[in-house]
């Protein structure tokens, strides 16, 4: 059911919503096809490769790019700025079934306006895309809490010590947790050497001779002790609002 983007950019509705819908699963795009025909929601294409979204957006400049990350070709940041740089106008609405938090977050910083889950009830998805055509955040439910977690950690983390990169700072927490070297790098996928060599910047940059003293000096932070190095505690507040769906 894919259709060339210069065969139906002119069945649009006049003030109807123009859409794109990316994804590779064409009994997906059927249901949403379907679903959205009787929303004032017009579908402008249908496309199965992160290539062919990047090309329809250029082409048809749609209102919303509904784009399913597990998706052939997609690359986070590379797709969707090339999406923003061929059609600014063009908001982004993730609709998937992945849900790790390290896809959520890459997904946002990237500059999507929303991201749901396929799980999302029919009526959900379409008051989604109404929403982020016309400037909405809007992110499920699940997906809310996983973003706001992590900017309540990443803001954290970056101000306890802002000499770190944000690898060293992922070692230093697992040590503060008490794993040993091969349990990080199993952790965080590095080998041996590599997490190796972090600990032994990481201790450099904090003037530490052991991971003991290294452990000490994080708990001391936490607690809000001196002496221990920079602070580690986020200072201030998250307020907890968010658009959701389903």
């Amino acid at each position: 059911m894919r259709r060339d983007p210069g065969s139906v950019t002119d069945g649009a509705k006049p003030g109807a919503v123009t859409v794109v819908l990316a994804d590779a699963q064409p009994v997906v795009r059927r249901g949403l096809c379907a679903m959205l025909s009787s929303a004032e929601v017009t579908v402008v294409a249908e496309v199965a490769t992160a290539r062919e979204a990047m090309k329809a957006a250029a082409e048809l400049r749609p209102d919303v790019l509904v784009l399913d990350v597990d998706m052939p070709g997609v690359q986070m940041g590379v797709t969707l700025q090339e999406i923003a740089r061929m059609s600014p106008s063009t908001a982004v609405l993730i609709f998937t079934a992945v849900e790790d938090e390290g896809t959520v977050f890459a997904a946002m910083r990237a500059g999507a306006r929303g991201y749901v889950l396929k799980s999302c009830p029919g009526d959900g998805i379409v008051r989604t895309i109404r929403g982020v055509a016309t400037g909405e955040v809007i992110l499920g439910p699940t997906v809310a809490d996983q973003l706001i977690g992590q900017l309540c950690r990443e803001p954290r983390n970056q101000q306890l010590y802002p000499e770190l990169t944000a690898r060293e700072r992922e070692v230093l927490e697992l040590i503060a947790s008490g794993l040993r070297n091969a349990a990080i790098a199993t952790r965080l996928n590095l080998s041996p050497k590599t997490v190796s060599n972090h600990i032994s910047t990481i201790f450099s940059k904090l003037h530490v001779s052991d991971r003991f003293e290294a452990i000490e000096v994080v708990r001391r932070a936490r607690m809000g002790r001196p002496g221990g190095g920079p602070a580690l505690g986020y200072h201030g507040s998250v307020t907890r609002q968010r658009v959701v769906v389903g």
